[in-house]
């Protein structure tokens, strides 16, 4: 099934820049009606004297031209230009997968992936490694990463999860700071073990976040932690009950099979979070903190398609009918206002909000995060006005909005 070239792209650039995983990437084609620079173009990582370095070799019709891009914003850059160049076909090896990209006379992409083949048993992991270990909030060898599947047996991520690994540990990066600020303050009390920090993953999935939260709070932070974790699914919550358990932390964690928007807990959460929660799944995680009047939010949306799609069914309000003719600048600009209009609503529900970038892109697209922090300050109209105002000129009703309708009225 044919999917938005942008989309397809921003994944396959994820792996090309992720210099632990990607084995080799191929640019080949052209797109209707355009013709790219070169032939044909193929990258991979080479350890120089200086680095780490992205090659980059391109064939015109007579030679081949071979650059070499030090891993970070040069590597960045030179993959933007080629993934801006109208390449018909990508072919993306990563250790574990191989990704075939075509795109069709429509400016569409349609995808294949497959298992990599190898002569026999597991890809070998290319001798690729760093001179010095970053310094990581948890370590690859902690009990937790390795009992969720993050982590070999032998305590070293697995080529297939770095990304994953990656995302977390930067999303950690976020929460450490944010607890910070409100911890013993009259936003929140200092906790203890009688009256532990209470925590809320929802749409946990396969727990990757949560376990790796609890495992920072309690054995990094040394705090006394409450730690839930809820999601939809039955076999999530066996699975995960099932790791706690053998984890010996049944006592401190616990899960909750549930919807989103529903769930009831024991007792109201002081922290939630929530990391990719598919389309206005982020605004039922993003109600239901406000509902609990939680002291700290964090939460990283996924896709948006509710927005884009009352985008494309609504008339464009004058001057911006060119931010919504093209299809890859709709969907983009869906993203942005569809989390410019939650951080609306949660101001006006008495929380400061922060929204940055958490992780780099290559790790994930989807890595923009909301950081609110509940302040109780009544809104001023200005930013009455300025969020009624967007919203009227668009056309468009938040979901966010919809679920806490009560609390916004005056």
């Amino acid at each position: 099934m044919a999917e938005p070239l942008l989309r397809v792209l921003a994944r396959m650039r994820s792996l090309i820049l992720d210099d632990a995983v990607l084995v080799r990437a191929v640019a080949s084609g052209r797109q209707k009606g355009q013709t790219p620079r070169r032939r044909r173009v193929e990258l991979r990582y080479v350890d120089l004297r200086a680095g780490r370095h992205l090659q980059v070799t391109a064939y015109d019709d007579t030679q081949a031209h071979t650059s070499n891009h030090a891993v970070g914003d040069a590597a960045k850059h030179a993959v933007d230009d080629l993934l801006d160049e109208p390449f018909g076909n990508w072919h993306v090896d990563t250790l574990t997968e191989t990704h075939q990209v075509r795109v069709t006379k429509k400016l569409e992409a349609l995808v294949h992936t497959s298992p990599r083949r190898t002569d026999g048993g597991a890809a070998p992991e290319p001798e690729r490694r760093h001179d010095r270990a970053k310094p990581r909030l948890i370590p690859e060898d902690d009990p937790a990463l390795v009992a969720v599947g993050i982590s070999d047996a032998q305590g070293r991520v697995k080529p297939s999860r770095q990304a994953k690994y990656r995302q977390v540990e930067e999303f950690l990066r976020t929460l450490g700071p944010a607890l910070d600020d409100v911890l013993g303050t009259d936003r929140l009390r200092a906790p203890t073990v009688g009256d532990p920090l209470r925590v809320v993953d929802l749409g946990c999935g396969n727990a990757y976040l949560t376990f790796a939260a609890h495992s920072y709070l309690t054995r990094v932070r040394g705090l006394p932690v409450r730690m839930v974790g809820v999601d939809v699914k039955e076999q999530s919550y066996r699975r995960n009950t099932e790791v706690a358990e053998r984890l010996g932390i049944s006592d401190t964690m616990t899960f909750v099979q549930g919807d989103i928007g529903s769930v009831e807990l024991d007792e109201a959460p002081d922290v939630v979070l929530a990391l990719h929660a598919c389309d206005t799944a982020t605004d039922d995680a993003l109600a239901r903190a406000v509902l609990w009047d939680a002291a700290l939010v964090l939460a990283a949306p996924c896709c948006h398609h509710d927005i884009a799609a009352q985008l494309r069914r609504a008339p464009t309000p004058a001057p911006y009918s060119l931010f919504t003719r093209h299809g890859i600048l709709r969907e983009r600009f869906a993203d942005t206002l569809t989390d410019a209009l939650r951080a609306g609503v949660l101001r006006l529900l008495g929380y400061r909000v922060d929204v940055m970038e958490f992780v780099e892109s290559q790790h994930t697209p989807r890595n923009t995060l909301l950081r609110a922090t509940r302040t109780g300050a009544v809104p001023s109209a200005a930013a009455r006005e300025e969020y009624d105002e967007l919203v009227r000129t668009w056309n468009v009703h938040p979901h966010l909005a919809e679920l806490l309708r009560d609390r916004l009225e005056p």
